[in-house]
């Protein structure tokens, strides 16, 4: 794993915690969202896309994975 933050997502008036983890490995330039499915998540990848090519960022020429996950204990 390359990295993971802790973040949320809100659903109507609600907060959930979120764990942000990446992974950058050897293989086709691609890049996946997993875990937490659903149409919002999907529609998400070129949200996030479209954001990093306007910010000056450009994603590597690697597989990127995207996995967001509820945290296994909410104290930490």
């Amino acid at each position: 794993m390359l990295a993971a933050i802790r973040s949320a997502a809100v659903l109507g008036i609600e907060a959930y915690d979120v764990i942000v983890e990446v992974d950058v490995a050897a293989g086709l330039p691609a890049w996946t969202i997993v875990g937490l499915a659903s149409s919002a998540v999907k529609e998400a990848r070129e949200r996030v896309s479209a954001a990093l090519t306007n910010s000056g960022f450009a994603l590597p020429s690697r597989r990127v994975t995207v996995n967001l996950s509820p945290p296994n204990n909410a104290t930490e």
